[in-house]
């Protein structure tokens, strides 16, 4: 091999290192902010899906403490909410979210309380205590970035 062809070969080997060093570093860069992406729209979603737990579990907790009777098609809502995160979210809150559901139930099956029950019952007035706390929890768990 003559001399005249190692400068050139090395500067190819150089050249070809530095371009794939190149792509190498780009596409890693764009793995990273797919990733961050991904991990920053499942952190949304779950977010929405608790906000509308909270929202139809509040709503029907306040109308079981005045009413006895309730629509199934209005706790099935609830139930579909909970069939969602059974899919995206942690067991234990899947298990505040079924809890909240029986006291939820519970309270329709009980008298209907007046506004003078309520200094008595304030102490159980939260049956989405135990769910926020997982929540919370399962949320600062999981990287929103």
């Amino acid at each position: 091999m003559d001399r005249m062809y190692v400068p050139a070969l090395a500067a190819f080997g150089g050249s070809t290192i530095g371009a794939i060093s190149t792509m190498l570093t780009g596409w890693l860069s764009k793995r990273r902010k797919a990733r961050r992406r991904g991990h920053a729209r499942a952190y949304s979603l779950r977010e929405k899906l608790y906000r509308s737990f909270i929202e139809e579990a509040s709503r029907l907790y306040a109308d079981a403490l005045v009413n006895d009777k309730s629509e199934i098609s209005q706790l099935v809502n609830l139930y579909a909410l909970v069939g969602r995160m059974r899919i995206v979210s942690s067991d234990d809150v899947v298990h505040a979210a079924e809890n909240a559901g029986r006291l939820i139930l519970e309270a329709y099956l009980s008298p209907n309380r007046s506004l003078v029950d309520l200094p008595r019952l304030i102490d159980e007035m939260d049956p989405l205590r135990q769910f926020g706390e997982a929540c919370r929890r399962e949320l600062q768990a999981v990287p929103s970035r």
